[in-house]
């Protein structure tokens, strides 16, 4: 057989928006976000830079495709099979947006600042309005709880993340601050450094959902 009988053999496969996606998630998941460039996805594609402009215009652009990936499915975990009430399926929501978002290396600072449009943005928006406005909660209650619920997750996630994988210009000493509370008056930090300096984030994500939806609970009555 001639070679010109196989004319795509050894050429890397084709470049598409899809592949493009994978490969910069992979990139994010392997390295993290400081380290995923535009130059190292096209090379990690096996292209020039100036190919990935064709279903990216900016770097942003591509985070925010990223982003609306990192929420597949989230919107269906307060499906009908889930609890029927709906602080429950509030949480179930909130829960699995941070599991989303820790799915990926610094899927919280991806996520953060972009403003996707997709299917998988809006659907967890709609899916947690839609609950709020159904129990009673105004239009302007439940849009605000959104933006409550949303900030807290990232936010949280985002320190999460960081201590999962520091920067090397961090400190890395969990004693410096052991130490500093000793060396000041501060008898109260004192007493609660255990938990301050812990790493239980899913007791202190729990925590902090309870308290919103406390919150919600007391507003809505």
């Amino acid at each position: 057989m001639n070679s010109s009988s196989s004319p795509n053999r050894g050429r890397p496969a084709r470049l598409n928006q899809e592949r493009t996606l994978q490969t910069a998630l992979d990139l994010l998941n392997e390295s993290g976000l400081d380290a995923l460039t535009m130059r190292r996805l096209a090379d990690a594609l096996g292209v020039q830079a100036g190919a990935l402009y064709r279903y990216f215009a900016t770097k942003h652009d591509l985070l925010t495709a990223m982003a609306e990936r990192m929420l597949d499915g989230v919107a269906d975990a307060a499906g009908p099979t889930t609890n029927s009430d709906w602080s429950e399926k509030t949480a179930d929501l909130i829960r699995a947006l941070r599991t989303a978002l820790l799915a990926h290396r610094d899927g919280a600072r991806v996520f953060a600042g972009t403003h996707p449009t997709g299917p998988n943005t809006l659907g967890f928006s709609e899916s947690l309005i839609g609950l709020l406005r159904e129990a009673g909660f105004s239009d302007s209650e439940a849009a605000r709880a959104l933006y409550t619920v949303a900030n807290f997750t990232v936010g949280h996630t985002l320190e999460e993340q960081a201590a999962h994988y520091p920067g090397d210009e961090e400190p890395t000493d969990a004693g410096a601050r052991h130490e500093a509370v000793a060396a000041g008056a501060y008898p109260h930090f004192a007493a609660t450094l255990p938990v301050l300096a812990g790493t239980d984030f899913t007791t202190n994500f729990e925590f902090g959902l309870r308290l919103l939806l406390d919150g919600l609970r007391a507003l809505q009555h």
